[in-house]
């Protein structure tokens, strides 16, 4: 399943998508300045080499490997339940697309509603404790029966366990790979991968499908987790921990840092300690992050212009929106509200249908 009508139009974009070295930035340059990217396909390379790309790029773009890629992709998506998703299309997820380095195309297993509810994403050490594991899936079990999807990086450990505990709850749960959707990594979760697409849950990653899971994959998939969710929890990390760069990844995205505290003799409690120094919210039990995430007292409403109803007069960031649309950033300034609170209030109105996303920019919608 894919968003765009145009046949050839899918095909050149993952043809862009397979070219080594292009990542999201240089491929929303070059839309930019083609509108199209089959535009881009077909432009001399001395105008790739005007927007500054690598060389590598312009020479692979129709070499035998990068178009058996797309063709590759393309039967995969006549399958049921496997979609994708393009950064400027309907469908894609509006908290990500909000980064200046949002995938500009996402690959879906599974049911891609998921990425329209509220996230909470869960993560840890890949060698964590019996009691980090049990924390993990207790934590999980009560977000994903609190109404939320449960997100994380399918990785051992801590992962995992998320994953199991929102799926024991019969909620919703979400994998974000640093591999292709065919090399899923680690090869010891293919059945929690099969379960989780199985019982309503989503595998999702920005790689080509086949792609290895490389090192250098895996900050970039963080990026994805932090950016889908409303907040990120870490439980157990080292201060080397993949789970701080997910964290502070998003700090910088404006979404919430909580972090469960341990023993100071417990090696794995440090990273934890370090992010509650460094201003993440110590987290004892869900009520903590729910306080957080949903508790926040109503500002006075903004001042209505024209003939709105009383529903739309007790929303202030639908009120605003009803003047002129406007970037999440803008609404954070004119509302006053901490950028995390107005994702979720969006997050929450998107779902109700009272407002839409277009390319970073929010309107109200009427009812």
């Amino acid at each position: 399943m894919n968003h765009l009508t145009s046949p050839a139009e899918l095909e050149a974009r993952l043809r862009l998508h397979a070219l080594p070295e292009l990542g999201p930035r240089r491929f929303r340059r070059l839309l930019q300045a083609f509108e199209t990217a089959s535009a881009a396909l077909s432009a001399p390379a001395s105008a790739w080499r005007a927007l500054g790309l690598p060389a590598v790029c312009a020479e692979a773009r129709r070499s035998a490997l990068v178009r058996q890629s797309a063709q590759d992709a393309l039967t995969w998506l006549q399958q049921p339940d496997q979609h994708l998703l393009c950064w400027d299309h309907p469908g894609y997820p509006a908290l990500l697309a909000e980064l200046d380095d949002a995938p500009p195309l996402l690959f879906l297993a599974g049911d891609p509603g998921l990425l329209e509810r509220p996230q909470l994403a869960i993560v840890g050490s890949r060698n964590a404790s019996r009691p980090g594991l049990e924390c993990a899936g207790r934590f999980a079990r009560e977000l994903a029966g609190g109404g939320f999807v449960v997100t994380s990086g399918l990785a051992l450990g801590i992962d995992g366990a998320a994953h199991e505990g929102a799926l024991q709850a019969g909620g919703g749960t979400i994998g974000v790979l640093g591999s292709g959707l065919l090399r899923l990594y680690p090869a010891r979760h293919r059945r929690l991968a099969e379960r989780m697409r199985a019982e309503g849950g989503a595998l999702v990653s920005e790689q080509p499908l086949d792609a290895p899971p490389l090192p250098a994959n895996f900050p970039r998939r963080n990026r994805i987790i932090s950016g889908l969710s409303l907040g990120v929890l870490v439980i157990e990390a080292s201060p080397s921990s993949g789970s701080l760069i997910t964290a502070r990844l998003a700090a910088d995205q404006g979404r919430e840092v909580f972090a469960v505290p341990g023993s100071i003799h417990h090696p794995g409690a440090r990273g934890c300690h370090q992010l509650i120094r460094d201003g993440a919210s110590l987290v004892e039990s869900v009520d903590d992050i729910l306080q957080q995430l949903r508790g926040w007292q109503r500002l006075a409403p903004v001042a209505p212009s024209g003939a709105q109803s009383a529903e739309q007069k007790q929303h202030p960031l639908l009120a605003l929106l009803w003047a002129a649309p406007h970037s999440s950033e803008a609404l954070a300034v004119a509302s006053g509200w901490p950028m995390a609170r107005v994702l979720a209030e969006l997050t929450e109105l998107e779902i109700e249908g009272r407002v839409a996303c277009q390319a970073g920019i929010w309107s109200g919608l009427a009812k």
